[in-house]
């Protein structure tokens, strides 16, 4: 599909020299994918916070809700990238409507399973399909913005507001799953999620005119569609994304487990929308500047601070000592994320990207599956809060990696194909 970007002044968004949200959201036919795709990956956000509550409440152990949330995370990151593959080869709608329809039903049966006191494989085996299902509408906004606004400078704006949105359904998804689960039912969080992927999903695959067109030549198509993972810089991300994923792991079950501690188990939420919002605020900032160090030095100083963010948590002990900490943890991630994102517009051809997305998507749930698994057992084991642990532990060896291993992310010489692992059958080159 050619980008809509055209070259009249009404019509072009990157006419600017210093691109801005305003130019971005004036691109022709942004809105009819924007507000679906916001609805669609709403619930994403409540998914394990909700399960978290529901099966505590159920067997009175946080390292059980943590394993079984940590099910589904490990599933979603092992079938997330196969998921964007499919989206890249057969079109996102042939891969959405199956996967939401497959998500209800595997959330609705993890539901009533915890409900009815199920023995804990019984959860395993029901959280698999439901991480499994977890619809990549994310990835698939972001491969969009890709066929709109290919060659323009506003992908880096493009990737900071996709960061934003996504923290703003973090604001509101544990709010929202807490108050359903502590004030309404302890289910009442999972059947919501569940009710709302199939709603926001159906609507998503509905935008047809917006999802990137796939060839019908199918002669090459294992060329075509080899795995983005062969990227070199795509593996140095996944491994960043790791740690990021520690983060929201480590702060949502550590959060929980602290608010129960103190007798105010409503104010989970709040501290983890406080953390979120800290992350939307940031990526605003981050797609309204004009930025002049190269992407792959400012992802090094940003998860820098981060990391350095990340390992004070544990040392809070008081409800406004762990917010302002979780606000400036907050404000460290998203710069992050968006340079991540940002860098695969430079790393994977077009034909591969929505995987790539989906391989950085699944690294923050496969993360953050381990994260919620390690600081569960720390917490039932240790004491109140030793699950801000992981957060700590994860970001310091992500930032190890990161450093060793910057030199993948530098984009190569003018006119020098990249990505030559992926195979794709026009090469790319990056500016």
């Amino acid at each position: 599909m050619a980008s809509t970007v055209t070259n009249e002044p009404a019509e072009n968004p990157s006419a600017s020299p210093r691109p801005g949200y305003g130019q971005l959201l004036r691109t022709r036919g942004a809105w009819t994918f924007l507000l679906p795709g916001f609805a669609a990956r709403q619930p994403f956000a409540m998914l394990t916070l909700s399960i978290v509550l529901l099966v505590q409440h159920t067997t009175g152990s946080y390292g059980a809700a943590g394993a079984v949330a940590a099910a589904t995370g490990v599933a979603m990151a092992l079938f997330a990238p196969y998921s964007g593959r499919l989206a890249d080869r057969y079109g996102q709608r042939a891969v959405l409507v199956p996967g939401v329809l497959v998500h209800t039903l595997a959330g609705l049966t993890l539901t009533a399973l915890a409900l009815a006191h199920a023995p804990l494989w019984a959860l395993f085996l029901a959280a698999v399909p439901t991480g499994a299902s977890v619809p990549q509408v994310g990835p698939m906004v972001r491969a969009r913005w890709g066929v709109k606004l290919q060659g323009s400078p506003l992908m880096t704006t493009a990737a900071a507001f996709e960061s934003v949105t996504d923290e703003l359904t973090f604001v509101f998804g544990p709010l929202l799953a807490t108050a359903l689960c502590t004030a309404v039912a302890p289910a009442a969080g999972l059947v919501t999620e569940a009710a709302l992927t199939l709603v926001g999903g159906l609507l998503f695959a509905a935008q047809k005119s917006t999802q990137p067109q796939v060839s019908a030549d199918s002669g090459h198509a294992r060329v075509r569609h080899a795995s983005a993972l062969r990227v070199p810089g795509v593996r140095v991300l996944v491994v960043t994304f790791l740690g990021i994923g520690s983060v929201f792991g480590g702060m949502q079950v550590s959060l929980a487990a602290f608010t129960e501690s103190i007798g105010e188990p409503g104010l989970n939420g709040v501290l983890y929308g406080v953390f979120a919002a800290g992350n939307m605020l940031s990526g605003i900032a981050c797609g309204a500047i004009a930025w002049k160090a190269a992407p792959h030095k400012r992802i090094v100083i940003g998860y820098a601070a981060l990391a350095l963010a990340a390992s004070a948590l544990w040392t809070a002990h008081s409800v406004l000592l762990l917010a302002a900490l979780g606000l400036l943890v907050g404000m460290c991630i998203a710069p992050s994320l968006i340079t991540g994102y940002t860098l695969v517009e430079n790393l994977v051809p077009a034909g591969a990207r929505t995987e790539a997305f989906t391989w950085l998507t699944g690294a923050v749930a496969l993360g953050q599956a381990a994260a919620v698994t390690v600081a569960g057992q720390l917490e039932d084991r240790l004491w109140d809060g030793a699950g801000f642990l992981v957060p700590m532990a994860g970001t310091a060896l992500a930032l190890v990696t990161l450093v060793t291993l910057r030199s993948r992310l530098a984009p190569r010489h003018a006119n020098r194909t990249v990505a030559r692992g992926v195979g794709h059958r026009v090469p790319v080159t990056v500016d």
